[in-house]
């Protein structure tokens, strides 16, 4: 996969001891000489490659991310606070993390020949207004998370009209795969295959007709790696399949992957629950190339074994 990104370059990974930004740096080791960035309030030292060097440090320490950026080609930012539930109980530690650290990278580089890839989210959207959804939709953020992923989004394609900077902005559906962590965009699949595991209940909230576009990890790091050699800079792209799944077939697709005898059952509606979520990959397939590869049946059957 790493012939589809660059080659003999310096490279840094924010967040790259975390679930996405540990796929990414293991993409990217063996062909570039690969930094890794983490605090590891989330992330696990474990999960970086032997071959990257570790710094331990905060995005939101202007100091250390200016020194982990000297003489980078490419920053890879993922690092981020991405529970939406912390975002409501503490919006300010949330901005500072996702916002001023965002601010930290682009200022670090912005005098530099170098390029950022910036992990940005669906949660910019809203409850869209029609799906699939295009990168031009109306942004209607529910969520402080959703508002700060915004602000984010809009600094990195401003840096790149205004101070010329080589940017782009991923804007994650359902993110799932091996190492995945509980979050509020991909955490069901996590928890319906350990459920299902143990024969146990999957509880599904409301009906079950809500939907989401679950993107396997595999194909996040390849939009990345297209990302970071594209001519088609200062842009942001939505990274899922193009498709979507009800909850309810997924966690029936769960039961018939585990080979398993739970059940699925329905609770109460929960609240601020988007209705319907998928993505238009329109823009990504032809000005990245972006192909997703990983079907949601087979993604789920290479976790079966992995997940407890």
């Amino acid at each position: 996969m790493t012939a589809l990104g660059p080659t003999d370059r310096s490279v840094l990974v924010t967040g790259g001891a975390g679930f996405i930004g540990s796929h990414l740096a293991d993409a990217l080791v063996d062909d570039n000489d690969v930094c890794v960035l983490d605090d590891l309030s989330r992330g696990s030292r474990d999960a970086v490659p032997d071959a990257a060097e570790f710094v331990e440090g905060d995005v939101r320490d202007a100091t250390t991310v200016e020194r982990v950026c000297a003489d980078v080609d490419v920053v890879f930012h993922q690092a981020a606070n991405i529970s939406v539930e912390r975002s409501v109980e503490a919006p300010v530690e949330t901005h500072r993390v996702n916002v001023d650290g965002t601010l930290n990278v682009l200022e670090a580089v912005r005098d530099a020949d170098a390029r950022v890839v910036f992990a940005s989210s669906a949660a910019v959207y809203g409850e869209p207004s029609r799906v699939p959804v295009a990168e031009s939709q109306r942004k209607s953020p529910s969520s402080p998370y959703g508002a700060e992923k915004l602000s984010a989004d809009r600094y990195v394609r401003l840096y790149a009209s205004l101070y010329d900077l080589e940017t782009v902005a991923l804007r994650y559906f359902n993110v799932y795969g091996p190492g995945g962590i509980a979050t509020d965009y991909s955490g069901v699949i996590d928890a319906f295959l350990s459920r299902a595991r143990r024969d146990e209940d999957l509880p599904v909230h409301g009906d079950g007709t809500q939907t989401r576009d679950f993107v396997h990890v595999s194909d996040v790091v390849q939009a990345n790696l297209r990302a970071a050699v594209t001519d088609h800079v200062g842009e942001a792209y939505n990274v899922g399949t193009g498709g979507s799944v009800t909850i309810d077939r997924l966690a029936n697709l769960i039961v018939d992957v585990t080979d398993s005898a739970s059940d699925v059952v329905h609770t109460s509606p929960r609240p601020g629950d988007i209705d319907e979520s998928e993505a238009d990959i329109g823009r990504a397939r032809d000005r990245l190339g972006y192909r997703p590869r990983i079907t949601l049946r087979d993604g789920l059957e290479t976790l079966v074994g992995t997940t407890t």
